[in-house]
């Protein structure tokens, strides 16, 4: 087993006992609720009148359901409305943290806690989402739970889980241009397979992800789940104290540089063990499409489509799954697909980076006529900030819409959703059969600014064409 890891430290630290199944019992540090998961939750501690223990460790926003267009209250779909309505009393009930639409701080759940400054280096954090690996680019161990272990850490602040094994992925090197954190994920999940992470945490780790900013490693640490590993992490640095300094919750004055010494002692050891190790070439690492129904299912977009007798015996049924679904043939080029909806956004891509990088392309050029492209900010934080830069005006006149901070087009659980038969350019991080809100959707993952080109394209393009 791996020793002298950053989990290894981080899990010991946070170890309350050895349980008689064998699972840890740990403290989680932080507790992130949204919306859908936690309404059943609160109302088993209620039937058990038992109280959040420590209310001030779990922060609540509102992202999942949220309309990105009309936001007034009340919502048009009445689920939704009672969703928001269960959490605004459950968070009154309980005296939690709230960020509400309209706050200034409302958003996504995994861009409002690191850009506050919640998430720090060596932490424990919960959250009933399956992105919640995100908050390991601060060197925490992240895990996504499910409603009853939501109920768990109210109650008591803990979670039992098993221990994990840790591979270590290097990629070493220096990305070429049009190269993002996304297509380096979905080249890793690519080469080792949408299973391959079961078990572990991923530590990611190199050169190219030391020179990678903290938005890029929370896009790459946001998809460890989708290679399905539980958590994925990487080492605090100089780059994530300067991230975090000044930020709400970041530590002030005396206690900063004690907050620092503390942070550097839970990297990994220069000499620590770990279960396995992978390292990958970022020169060899092009801007990559998914072409299928899995994350594991992408190439780089000058790529043809695999041929069956290529595919690993084993992978071959979902790959057949895969073409029939998608309505694509075995050996057919991925660029030039033709595309009808656009969406820029989600926990994976909506933080001001990525805004930034898709107006780079989106700047001057027209969206192609009949595409619908929009881009949903992660948060009204990040809202405020691109229209402060003037990106909203970029994207309006090149003809995106521009929309209010939610999840939107990623789960598709508001009124933006695929209709039909619908081919998805999209940013988000899941392109299972109908995840964007129709049953016979068809989702391809990319960069935000590979989809910022397809949009003007109106079919899968080269982004380094447009740079």
């Amino acid at each position: 087993m791996s020793q002298g890891t950053l989990f290894d430290k981080v899990w010991d630290l946070h170890t309350v006992s050895t349980l008689p199944s064998g699972q840890t019992q740990l403290f989680i540090g932080l507790h992130l609720v949204h919306e859908v998961t936690s309404p059943q939750a609160f109302a088993m501690l209620r039937e058990r009148q038992l109280p959040v223990l420590y209310p001030e460790r779990t922060v609540a926003t509102v992202d999942h359901i949220v309309p990105t267009e009309n936001q007034m209250r009340p919502f048009a779909d009445r689920l939704a409305e009672a969703m928001m309505q269960a959490l605004e009393q459950n968070c009154k009930d309980n005296n939690l943290r709230f960020y509400n639409i309209g706050s200034g701080s409302q958003g996504i759940v995994h861009v409002i806690a690191p850009e506050q400054g919640l998430t720090q280096p060596g932490m424990t954090i919960a959250c009933g989402d399956s992105h919640t690996s995100t908050h390991g680019a601060f060197g925490a161990i992240a895990f996504g739970i499910g409603t009853s272990q939501v109920r768990d850490v109210l109650a008591s602040q803990t979670l039992a889980l098993n221990k994990l094994k840790v591979r270590r992925i290097e990629v070493n090197g220096t990305l070429p241009p049009g190269v993002y954190a996304k297509d380096v994920i979905l080249h890793i999940i690519r080469h080792l397979g949408v299973k391959g992470g079961v078990g572990y945490a991923y530590e990611f780790a190199g050169t190219a992800i030391a020179a990678m900013t903290m938005e890029e490693r929370m896009t790459l640490c946001n998809m460890s789940i989708e290679g399905g590993a539980r958590c994925g992490y990487v080492n605090p640095d100089q780059v994530t104290y300067a991230y975090l300094q000044g930020r709400d919750f970041a530590p002030k004055g005396d206690d900063w540089d004690k907050a620092v010494a503390w942070w550097e002692t839970v990297r990994s050891d220069s000499d620590a063990t770990y279960d396995d190790l992978v390292v990958f070439d970022a020169a060899a690492i092009a801007p990559t499409v998914t072409w299928g129904i899995t994350p594991g299912q992408g190439i780089a977009v000058d790529e043809a489509l695999p041929q069956l007798a290529t595919i690993p015996e084993g992978d071959r049924v979902l790959a057949q799954d895969a073409f029939a679904y998608m309505d694509f043939t075995p050996g057919q080029p991925i660029k030039g697909t033709a595309i009808d909806v656009c969406f820029i956004g989600s926990c994976t891509n909506g933080r001001l980076s990525d805004l930034e990088e898709a107006a780079k392309v989106a700047k001057g050029q027209q969206v192609a006529p009949g595409i619908k492209a929009f881009v949903v900010p992660g948060s009204e934080r990040v809202k405020q900030q691109a229209e402060a830069a003037g990106l909203d005006r970029i994207f309006t006149e090149a003809g995106f819409e521009w929309r209010e901070a939610g999840c939107s087009m990623c789960l598709a659980m508001n009124p933006d959703k695929l209709q039909g038969r619908q081919i998805s350019a999209s940013s988000s991080n899941r392109n299972f059969k109908g995840r964007q809100g129709s049953a016979s959707g068809r989702t391809l993952l990319m960069s935000p600014a590979m989809v910022a080109a397809a949009a003007i394209a109106g079919c899968v393009t080269d982004v380094r064409d447009y740079l």
